[in-house]
């Protein structure tokens, strides 16, 4: 497979996983938001945890995705 094609299909997985991060990532702060009154101290926590991951991941593969786009542009 001829490495332009290579990277294109890899951008389109990290599209995937951008998006999947990103719905989950979103879902879970609006549970945060309506669940702060009432929920364990414990699953805060642990919410504010994995949100803090997830928007980690987000960036990451954002940097990657451009970081892509320039050796597509390169070659």
């Amino acid at each position: 497979m001829p490495q332009i094609e290579r990277i294109k299909e890899e951008l389109g997985w990290l599209k995937v996983v951008f998006g999947v991060l990103t719905a989950i990532d979103a879902t879970l702060v609006a549970w945060l938001a309506q669940n702060f009154a009432t929920a364990r101290t414990g699953m805060l926590i642990v919410g504010l945890v994995v949100v803090i991951s997830l928007t980690g991941g987000i960036i990451w593969v954002s940097r990657v995705v451009y970081n892509r786009l320039d050796e597509l542009e390169k070659l």
